[in-house]
């Protein structure tokens, strides 16, 4: 009999509730705000989908939301828990004006529209980062004849601008001695750019791990990964919150983080890995398309998932700030240093006694592997 895919999720969430125990005092601490120095609702935006009829979100905050732990520590100083849902058609935008509006506290989403925002005047910081980050992937159609980049220099190329995966698109023609006036840029959606390339009104398209479903109808070929790059030119997404938030109640910011943590420890654990993936596919991607996300890395599946804050982590900002100012999508860049709150990780590490579970050293040199 075929799985029930709404079945296999509620499993794997099942496993994730079950396997990691935890108190309030043991995850968050004994610290606990008064009443009147807490906020009455905390609103974390993220990317949701539609699976069984009911919302399910992204990655480590589907976790969450199913674990209650967060929420259950929230309320008991008496603090509402709200998730903000946000379409994955227009994350960045939808994300950067919720930030400058102030109506969202938190929010998972990617590298480069957090540093756009943040040259814009309205200031996050990064709490928790996402593992490793994601890989991005040059589509061609099925007949076409290129076999890089350098072949469709002149040619009209798909690519959503603003989007995270523009950072590592321009890392590859760097590389190649390229630059985007070389090529006809066609700002399109992941939906619209798939589209494009599967009827043949576009010479590329530059996207995510939908690449694989795409080649699976036979309608585009992958020509360049990059896992055939440096880590660092990988598509990063992290935990952000508001700087204001931050700096108001930083106790509260700690409760967040460490559920972040928890589920970072939980996902890179090797046992979990079908059963996360059983979670990522809620998306409404194949399982066998998720899979091959994560197959032929170079990183053992632990230390994908690394929380820690690096250097390489740093100059990744540095160089997503570096692009923004050269593609002309802000004026002036970021300053990273401003950017980045590693305290919380590091009390969370310290909370979970996981100091020493991811290496550090590892984590370090991953840009260069």
């Amino acid at each position: 009999m075929k799985r029930s895919p709404t079945l296999s999720l509620r499993r794997a969430l099942l496993a994730w509730s079950l396997a990691v125990p935890l108190t309030a005092a043991s995850l968050f601490g004994p610290t606990f705000a008064r009443a009147e120095d807490a906020p009455k609702v905390v609103r974390i935006a993220v990317v949701a989908y539609s699976s069984g009829g009911k919302t399910q979100y992204a990655g480590a905050s589907a976790l969450i939301d199913a674990d209650k732990s967060l929420e259950n520590a929230l309320a008991a100083r008496h603090i509402k828990l709200q998730w903000v849902p946000v379409s994955v058609a227009a994350v960045g935008t939808l994300v950067n004006e919720a930030f400058t509006n102030h109506s969202i506290d938190f929010a998972g989403y990617g590298d480069l529209p957090s540093v756009v925002v943040n040259a814009s005047g309205t200031h996050t910081k990064l709490i928790v980062p996402g593992g490793v980050g994601s890989n991005t992937y040059l589509v061609v159609p099925p007949d076409s004849t290129a076999k890089s980049i350098v072949d469709l220099k002149g040619k009209r190329i798909a690519l959503n601008r603003g989007r995270p995966w523009e950072v590592p698109f321009g890392k590859l023609l760097a590389a190649n001695h390229l630059k985007l006036s070389d090529f006809k840029i066609y700002n399109l959606d992941p939906q619209a750019g798939a589209a494009a390339v599967s009827a043949g009104r576009v010479d590329g398209f530059f996207t995510l791990s939908d690449a694989y479903s795409l080649v699976d109808k036979q309608v585009g070929k992958i020509i360049w990964s990059s896992k055939e790059a440096p880590s660092a030119w990988k598509m990063r997404a992290e935990l952000w919150a508001s700087d204001d938030f931050v700096r108001q109640y930083p106790d509260v910011t700690q409760l967040v983080a460490s559920a972040y943590v928890r589920a970072a420890y939980w996902i890179s654990q090797a046992q979990n890995r079908d059963a996360f993936i059983r979670i990522l596919s809620a998306s409404g991607q194949p399982e066998s398309v998720v899979r091959r996300e994560y197959d032929d890395e170079k990183l053992p599946w632990k230390d994908q998932w690394t929380p820690l804050f690096t250097p390489s982590l740093s100059a990744h900002y540095r160089d997503v700030s570096a692009y923004s100012q050269q593609a002309g999508l802000t004026s002036d860049g970021a300053d990273v240093n401003s950017l980045l709150a590693p305290q919380f990780v590091n009390n969370a590490l310290k909370e979970l006694k996981l100091e020493h579970y991811w290496d550090a050293s590892a984590a370090a040199n991953v840009a260069n592997r």
